[in-house]
């Protein structure tokens, strides 16, 4: 029964590791790979991690189900960090946390609870996004369609954007990134999420907004503010959060899909049929990430360390995307690639095209995306001279 199956192509991204490993090339650079990594090349795990590992090691008494919405005490650190202490949302009762297998695993609930609970509607996601958008959403049978976000300058096409939300048919969906948008960088200011609010609110569509980053571009709260701005003026609103980058434990697959109802009573119901979806997916969650997660929040020491540890790698990322574009003004590039500087988040759209991408694989054996997508945490500053000369030699 299987013999009319065909193969189809790998993963780009997991094809790229690959090349590189084989790459004999002692200046190859991989600019490819969607995880952070200091300045060793490596993917720490945090301290806070460990200390919070060692405890549950220590105090574990059962290996038992958590239960289809997660551990509660999961969803009890994890709200308040994304709408924030204190926030109204949270005190009227409106929303509620399905702890997730990862944010992939969080958009998934979200795609299914879509297509069987509003029928009909379609979604809308950013040109470009995460390519694995472009497989969750039509996975579930949902129609989708592309908004512009970035122009052929390489540059944030905000006024395009707006234009496409107000064409959108009134009741779709429209997907937003809360930060550190994926794959292009380029971020909301404060009052271009006042002009989204305004617009989505008169169309009447729902967010459903990813927040994969939170921590990475500019802060814990200041990445959020989208996120709170829609949750507390919107009477419905979706959120998947993901706890993967920020505490660094990308393999145990730690998400959280966040429901935002008009009122406490609406959360109830649908918190009850978002249960049924989970279970229809995985049943349960994997139980470790999200225990490590709240018992480094519910511990002021151990919270205190992670956002030590989170600044850290922020502000490394954020230093290496200026250092870059320092290290390329002797050839007269910095301009051409100011943009690097003034995104946020792991990734950026350097414009580079498909062809220069190749080259730079093949003549200099640095790897990346071939859209010209890089990882800005494959940066060194033991690198970046070698990247300057290489990219001025491609330009």
């Amino acid at each position: 029964m299987f013999e009319h199956i065909e193969r189809v192509p790998g993963d780009a991204i997991l094809g790229l590791i690959e090349a590189f490993k084989k790459d004999a090339n002692p200046q190859k650079v991989d600019l490819g790979v969607g995880v952070y990594r200091d300045a060793q090349g490596n993917t720490p795990v945090m301290r806070a991690v460990k200390e919070a590992e060692a405890l549950l090691l220590k105090n574990e008494t059962t290996k038992t189900y958590i239960g289809s919405h997660g551990d509660p005490g999961y969803g009890e650190v994890v709200l308040p960090m994304v709408l924030g202490e204190g926030s109204p949302v949270l005190e009227a009762g409106r929303a509620s946390a399905t702890q997730s297998p990862g944010g992939t695993g969080a958009l998934r609930l979200a795609a299914d609870f879509i297509a069987h609970h509003l029928p009909g509607k379609d979604i809308w996601v950013s040109d470009p996004t995460w390519p694995n958008h472009l497989g969750i959403f039509p996975a579930a049978g949902l129609t989708l369609h592309k908004y512009p976000y970035v122009d052929a300058d390489n540059r944030l096409d905000f006024a395009g954007m707006l234009a496409a939300l107000e064409e959108i048919p009134h009741g779709d969906v429209v997907l937003l990134h809360a930060c550190c948008h994926n794959p292009t960088g380029f971020d909301l200011s404060r009052e271009q999420w006042q002009q989204v609010l305004e617009v989505v609110r008169e169309r009447g569509l729902l967010p459903l907004v990813d927040f994969a980053y939170q921590g990475f571009g500019e802060g814990l709260d200041e990445d959020a503010y989208g996120v709170r701005l829609l949750a507390e003026h919107l009477d419905e609103v979706i959120i998947t959060s993901s706890c993967s980058k920020n505490f660094g434990i990308y393999c145990e697959r730690t998400g959280c899909l966040i429901m935002v109802a008009k009122n406490a009573e609406q959360m109830e119901n649908v918190r009850s049929q978002v249960a049924i979806v989970a279970r229809e997916n995985y049943s349960n969650p994997p139980a470790h990430g999200g225990a490590i997660v709240s018992e480094i929040l519910h511990s002021a020491e151990l919270a205190a360390i992670w956002r030590e540890e989170l600044t850290e790698m922020r502000d490394r990322i954020n230093t290496l995307r200026r250092d870059f574009v320092e290290a390329l003004a002797p050839y007269g590039l910095d301009q051409k690639y100011a943009c690097v500087a003034e995104q946020r988040g792991m990734f950026s759209y350097t414009g580079l095209q498909p062809e220069q991408v190749d080259r730079l694989r093949d003549e200099f054996g640095i790897y990346m995306v071939r859209s010209g997508r890089a990882n800005v945490a494959g940066f060194s500053h033991d690198n970046l001279a070698y990247l300057a000369k290489a990219i001025a030699a491609v330009n």
